[in-house]
């Protein structure tokens, strides 16, 4: 018997919150549903930030279920308050045009566009933009309640600094949203990022107050490091989707350098390898004081994911020689070469010197004031930089330019 789609995404660690879970367990199991998740199109590529919810759709897809993939070229008029602490820029309708037409591009590696359950695309903009306001606010404005939306957490965090009611619209138009493609292509279920949570659930909530007929809503958990923040973040900025604005070879790199402790859960996110030879990857540590230690086996898992996650963004030629690059960069093998330095060293040009990186504190300055060396993923500028305590403590990479990349421990 086939698995549940919803157990699968369960297992994996995708789900954070579902609404009416029994009943959306129960539907899925018996029939294929449609379900829709929205993007909207703020720059001109995607980011690692949407690879959780685009790989959730890919599995609910190759579980029989139809993915509705709405762009938000109406929404993102207006911009979502969500997550943010002040304004987001005005697009002009020709901005938005091209970055949909990005998107698609991107997107079109993660599903499939044929079949019984083919993946098709929708456009709000298509709706949204015609609306009468007068219409709107009668049919759909008088079924909010102020006061509850004002609890929403994507309102929360902007009372402070001010609200406009350009964004205050946002919610009733997301919910308007699933109205609509209830209605016209009787999509049951929207899914998103869990920052999207009260957008989502408002939606669910309309239709069931506007049709008298059950929707339901599930988010997915945030792509996160272990210690809380949100992975993705370079020096150099989001880690794109777009190998224009990250290269292939430095987004392998990005996956290649994860931490240790996030390995396990990237693999179960970001690829759609078995969970059993994914816990058998990273099953390589032992436990000191409550705290993992893991072995050099983790770095052949560190491979893997790299591999199998460039190869799903860029394709597997791409995924090839991004590996052939890495393992060339690091020498013979797929471990990157260790160093040790002792206690009490933290100033980056010290460290250089020491492990002989450069010959000199001089020399060393010049190739960190010249952008020649980087600490883990952030590339450093000030000559007087020193090494964060944690990253002392579990180890980090120092890269000088494109050929010399050390695992440095503290011994």
């Amino acid at each position: 018997m086939k698995q549940n789609v919803l157990d699968t995404l369960r297992e994996r660690g995708f789900i954070k919150q579902v609404v009416y879970e029994e009943d959306l367990h129960k539907l899925l199991g018996e029939e294929k549903v449609k379900f829709y998740i929205g993007f909207d199109p703020t720059a001109d590529s995607l980011h690692v930030g949407h690879f959780v919810a685009l790989m959730a759709m890919a599995h609910m897809q190759r579980a029989g279920h139809t993915p509705v993939i709405l762009i938000g070229g109406g929404t993102a008029m207006v911009g979502d308050p969500s997550g943010r602490t002040d304004m987001r820029s005005m697009l002009t309708r020709e901005d938005i045009v091209h970055n949909v037409n990005c998107f698609k591009k991107q997107m079109s590696r993660f599903f499939s566009f044929e079949g019984e359950n083919a993946a098709f695309f929708v456009d709000n903009a298509d709706w949204l933009l015609n609306l009468n306001y007068v219409d709107f606010l009668r049919e759909i404005g008088s079924l909010f309640s102020v006061n509850r939306m004002l609890t929403a957490e994507c309102f929360k965090s902007r009372m402070e600094k001010g609200l406009s009611f350009l964004e205050f619209n946002y919610m009733l138009m997301q919910a308007y949203d699933f109205l609509h493609l209830f209605q016209k292509h009787n999509v049951v279920l929207q899914c998103g990022g869990d920052d999207q949570w009260s957008n989502i659930l408002a939606g669910a909530d309309l239709i069931r107050r506007k049709e008298q007929q059950p929707a339901y809503a599930m988010t997915f958990s945030l792509l996160l490091k272990s210690d809380g923040e949100k992975m993705g973040k370079t020096a150099g900025g989001a880690l794109w989707l777009d190998k224009n604005k990250t290269s292939p070879y430095d987004f392998f790199q990005y996956f290649r350098n994860v931490a240790d402790e996030d390995v396990s859960s990237c693999l179960r996110f970001l690829t759609f390898l078995p969970l059993d030879e994914i816990e058998s990857m990273v099953n390589c540590y032992t436990v000191k004081d409550g705290i993992r230690h893991y072995d050099k086996a983790i770095n052949d898992a560190k491979e893997k994911l790299a591999y199998e996650v460039t190869k799903l963004v860029h394709g597997e030629e791409e995924a090839k020689k991004a590996l052939e690059q890495a393992r060339g960069a690091f020498g013979s093998g797929n471990v990157m070469p260790e160093a040790i330095i002792p206690k009490g060293l933290n100033l980056l040009v010290d460290i250089m010197v020491e492990l002989g990186v450069e010959k000199s504190k001089g020399a060393a300055k010049r190739l960190i004031e010249g952008g020649g060396v980087r600490v883990n993923d952030e590339k450093i500028f000030d000559i007087d930089y020193v090494v964060p305590s944690d990253l002392l403590e579990k180890g980090f990479v120092l890269h000088k330019g494109k050929k010399v990349h050390l695992q440095v421990y503290v011994k």
